[in-house]
């Protein structure tokens, strides 16, 4: 493959910055970089190598929120636990999806997300106007960081588990982790507080990965030693990079990271598209 190693550990630690820093694990940065770099690689090593980086980033991170009280355990362990059908599932399906498909079917998602969080990122319902208009039937939650920040917010507890059961199944399919799905989702339709979305995003995101990484492994995804070169590389950059981007969490406000991300998602989808075409 070729693989240089120095490189990926760059690429590793702005993965683990950048997935860290907007809770979505940082597959949708490396699986194009995958596609476009390695054009020989199959769907499913791709996912597989993209799944165990996610796993590594998302446990680190999750370390970091978790010191910082961000992470909402309650409702991260019910929408883990809703991922896992899905996941299983979605691991199995790369298996049947043709090379050109899988490019496609990724640009196409990676497109729309990009356009929907540009100008709709960070404008839904704030979380502490949905309190106003609060059902009967939906969870409330407070909770109060390190910091001192006390947040309160509710949520319809079944379209977060509805959510969390689609993203189960399209994050291996795809090798993203699905955080970056996930957060917008927290954010826009279950009206959580950003930085909460994010570190709950990343402890869901590290069960959900974990469970992956276990099916690719039975399935004799991680047998060449190539492939697990490639992922020990990348992994040594995501430590430090997790922790960087748990803390510049702290001093970036939620908007501009999600209008950031939606201009080099645009970038990354049309430049996959174009290769398909």
């Amino acid at each position: 493959m070729g693989t240089n190693f120095f490189l990926l550990i760059a690429l590793g630690l702005g993965i683990g910055t950048l997935g860290t820093l907007i809770g979505a694990g940082g597959g949708f940065i490396l699986v194009p970089v995958l596609i476009l770099f390695y054009p020989k690689l199959s769907p499913e090593i791709i996912t597989a190598i993209s799944l165990a980086v996610v796993a590594a980033n998302a446990t680190v991170g999750s370390s970091a929120y978790i010191r910082s009280q961000k992470v909402d355990f309650k409702t991260g362990i019910i929408f883990a636990i809703a991922t896992i059908p899905g996941s299983i599932i979605g691991v199995l399906a790369t298996n049947y999806i043709p090379r050109h498909r899988f490019d496609l079917m990724f640009g196409i998602l990676l497109l729309a997300l990009a356009i929907y969080l540009f100008f709709k990122g960070g404008k839904g319902k704030n979380y502490k106007e949905s309190l106003q208009d609060i059902k009967p039937d939906w969870t409330f939650r407070r909770l109060t960081d390190k910091e001192g920040h006390t947040y309160e917010y509710s949520y319809n507890l079944k379209v977060g588990i509805i959510i969390s059961v689609l993203v189960g199944f399209f994050s291996p399919l795809l090798g993203i982790g699905g955080g970056v799905i996930h957060v917008p989702a927290m954010i826009q339709i279950l009206h959580f507080p950003v930085h909460i979305a994010t570190a709950t995003s990343h402890f869901i995101l590290a069960i959900m990965s974990l469970v992956s990484v276990i099916v690719h492994a039975f399935q004799g995804h991680y047998d060449n030693p190539e492939v697990l070169k490639m992922i020990g590389a990348l992994i040594i950059g995501i430590f430090p990079g997790a922790i960087l981007g748990a803390n510049i969490s702290k001093r970036v406000k939620g908007t501009f990271i999600i209008k950031a991300l939606s201009i080099a998602l645009v970038v990354v989808a049309i430049r996959i598209l174009i290769s398909v075409f």
